[in-house]
């Protein structure tokens, strides 16, 4: 008889743990090894912590961390940077107004996007689908891209070892961006790495390209090559001002 009210007493426990959490004005954190459901804040940091596991992780105003082992569904908010830590498992992330950092060996199932930030993919990083970035760069460390690259006014730093397929495409600028006195996107391809699919810009830019790297065609660019594990100071005075 005991055994039996123990029992269910678990169920509402085990409903709860498992259920959904959401909050307005404060912050959320989910504990190292819970499992949640949707996560969401509307002013509020968002922390999920080591090996927990949730479903769509989202904020409007706030940043979201999400800590190494986690497995996650949607990770998205507005304003705010998202860091996600080793050896996650995400289907998609996204935000407007931040940076985007993983750690080592982080898996997204989609891909990673931002309007006005960096994204950052480190060793061992496996995104299936597309990079992208409006205003802000992109980094890959011995990492690997599914869906290729995309950005408008950022750089773009394929490291050694890493592999994109898809391609990459630098959009021109639209209305105000454009203009004489703006910067030209630097992108640098380096030792060992594998860019397959079509490399195509639509603005001036400035492409370095590792001799020992691989790529597939480039449109409306000059590659210039380049000896050691970057680009030396004559390799880029090279590039026409």
């Amino acid at each position: 008889m005991k055994k039996c009210w123990y029992a269910l007493l678990l169920i509402p426990l085990m409903a709860f743990a498992e259920g959904d959490i959401s909050k307005v004005n404060s912050s959320i954190r989910v504990d190292a090894g819970e499992v949640a459901g949707d996560v969401s804040s509307v002013n509020g940091s968002i922390t999920i912590e080591d090996g927990a596991t949730t479903q769509d992780v989202e904020t409007v105003n706030g940043s979201i961390t999400i800590e190494d082992r986690v497995s996650v569904r949607a990770v998205d908010t507005v304003n705010g940077g998202i860091r996600i830590g080793d050896e996650v498992k995400a289907e998609s992330v996204e935000t407007v107004n931040g940076k985007v950092r993983f750690g080592s060996g982080a898996q997204v199932a989609q891909g990673v996007s931002t309007v006005n930030g960096s994204i950052e993919v480190a060793k061992g990083g496996d995104v299936r689908g597309k990079v992208e970035t409006v205003n802000g760069s992109i980094s890959l460390e011995a990492a690997q891209v599914g869906g290729g690259l995309k950005t408008t006014n950022g750089n773009i730093t394929i490291g050694a070892n890493s592999r994109v397929d898809g391609g990459i495409l630098v959009e021109k600028p639209r209305g105000n961006w454009f203009n004489s006195h703006r910067k030209r996107p630097t992108i640098t391809i380096g030792p060992d790495a594998v860019v397959n699919g079509t490399l195509k810009f639509e603005q001036d830019v400035d492409l370095f390209v590792s001799n020992r790297a691989k790529i597939g065609p480039v449109s409306g660019a000059t590659a210039i090559m380049f000896a050691g594990d970057e680009p030396s100071s004559a390799d880029r005075e090279k590039v026409e001002k």
